[in-house]
């Protein structure tokens, strides 16, 4: 599902997923409302409810909150329904069952400015959890396993107490209708590069009913779907996937990524005005702070907001700046991807590069013997991955003679790993006055 959000009208919008929580409701409303206006922010409560038969709705309603009866089934579908309805700047999820106390949202609203998500953590030094020993065994394992396996810099990824800043929300797909909504959120959010903080939080038991996520169906839910979530986090499609191949587990991808990394920097003159155009989430960027980033992916740029001031969302056919506005212009795996026989990209990077500078190209060496070989082995144990997007295929003579056809100089070049071509060259100055 893909969740569009209402304008914000309100400070702050409490979300609960409910089901057949009528006692506890009951209870927690009135506490919440008063946690909530010592605040002293113009507030909301959103009961998402499962279509409970034991009165919710007119306990829901006679405390003064907002019934909205969620037919599908599955806590996140809940969740995204109340994300959706929220009319608050800030949007905070907690369980209807009391082991949530209204008391710790001030923890969690103060917050608010550190981080857009704010996690109400059991797992970082000053949390704690009362749980059975299985169960909490079970949640750390979990827990680690998962932030481990997905390289997510939070320790309770189960927890659903949580403040978020709605706007992350806007365009975000949604596809588990669970309680793993809990770690996709994250994922998003962490993939757009948005910051994720903990507080530590003291889980208590719940009130009264039973606990709708069974100990050993919740973990078998969670392993199961596991793979979907790992398949998502290590797609060439998720934000920050450069940035993860440079210290990846894959020797050879390391390797590859960092020898490319050393070249490009090798080449790049220091300290002068610099675009890197198709920039993705890569640490080239980030290790030149001074540089223009330029991608058509939004969220990419979004990643590579820790580290850069000056990013751009463009096409690279079509620069939004003006002629001859850098002394060096990087564009490393990019020319490949684009249907362009007459070199309309290397055009208008020439475009935008001064007279005397330097353009750093990258791409893979098709008149290589290597290059083939390698294509062939990575389509095949990467389906889908960039291999399948390389539609303009040059050898270093044709891209030599596209470039001096357009009076550049090629100064060098090199190879990474015999196959991927990084040339260096230099626009030519004017030539003098008569």
């Amino acid at each position: 599902m893909r969740i569009s959000l209402k304008a914000d009208r309100l400070d702050l919008s409490v979300v609960i997923a409910s089901l057949n929580e009528a006692p506890n409701l009951y209870r927690l409303l009135p506490l919440l409302r008063e946690a909530l206006d010592a605040l002293r922010v113009r507030w909301e409560i959103l009961i998402i409810d499962g279509n409970s038969a034991d009165g919710t709705q007119k306990v829901v309603e006679a405390a003064g909150a907002q019934y909205i009866c969620e037919t599908r089934p599955g806590y996140g579908t809940a969740i995204a329904r109340g994300v959706c309805e929220a009319r608050g700047t800030y949007v905070l999820t907690m369980d209807a069952d009391l082991s949530h106390p209204a008391e710790f949202i001030r923890a969690l609203w103060e917050a608010r400015h550190d981080a857009d998500i704010v996690i109400a953590s059991r797992y970082v030094p000053g949390g704690h959890a009362d749980q059975p020993l299985v169960r909490y065994l079970l949640s750390r394992v979990l827990n680690r396993f998962f932030a481990s396996g997905l390289s997510v810099p939070a320790k309770d990824l189960s927890s659903g107490f949580r403040l978020y800043r709605k706007s992350l929300f806007e365009g975000m797909e949604i596809t588990f209708p669970n309680f793993v909504i809990l770690i996709e959120i994250l994922l998003l959010a962490y993939g757009k590069g948005l910051r994720i903080k903990e507080a530590p939080f003291h889980y208590q038991p719940r009130g009264s009913g039973s606990s709708k996520a069974r100990v050993i169906k919740f973990g078998k839910d969670y392993l199961r779907l596991f793979y979907r979530v790992w398949r998502m986090r290590n797609s060439i499609n998720f934000p920050d996937y450069d940035w993860r191949a440079y210290d990846s587990r894959i020797w050879l991808q390391r390797h590859w990524q960092r020898t490319r990394h050393a070249i490009i920097l090798r080449f790049t003159p220091a300290f002068v005005p610099t675009c890197d155009v198709g920039c993705g989430s890569s640490r080239i960027l980030a290790d030149l702070p001074h540089a223009v980033g330029v991608d058509l992916r939004r969220d990419k740029l979004a990643f590579m907001r820790k580290t850069n001031r000056f990013l751009a969302q463009a096409d690279g056919l079509r620069l939004p700046f003006q002629d001859g506005a850098f002394e060096c212009v990087i564009c490393s795996e990019v020319i490949e991807h684009i249907p362009d026989e007459n070199g309309r990209l290397i055009d208008e990077l020439r475009r935008v590069l001064k007279n005397g500078g330097i353009l750093i190209l990258g791409t893979p060496d098709y008149g290589t013997w290597s290059w083939p070989i390698l294509e062939w082995f990575y389509r095949r144990l990467a389906s889908g991955a960039y291999a399948d997007e390389h539609v303009t295929h040059y050898s270093f003579q044709t891209l030599a003679e596209a470039l001096q056809q357009r009076g550049f100089e090629i100064l060098e070049h090199d190879y990474v790993g015999g196959g991927e071509l990084i040339v260096k060259a230099r626009k030519p100055e004017p030539a003098p006055l008569p």
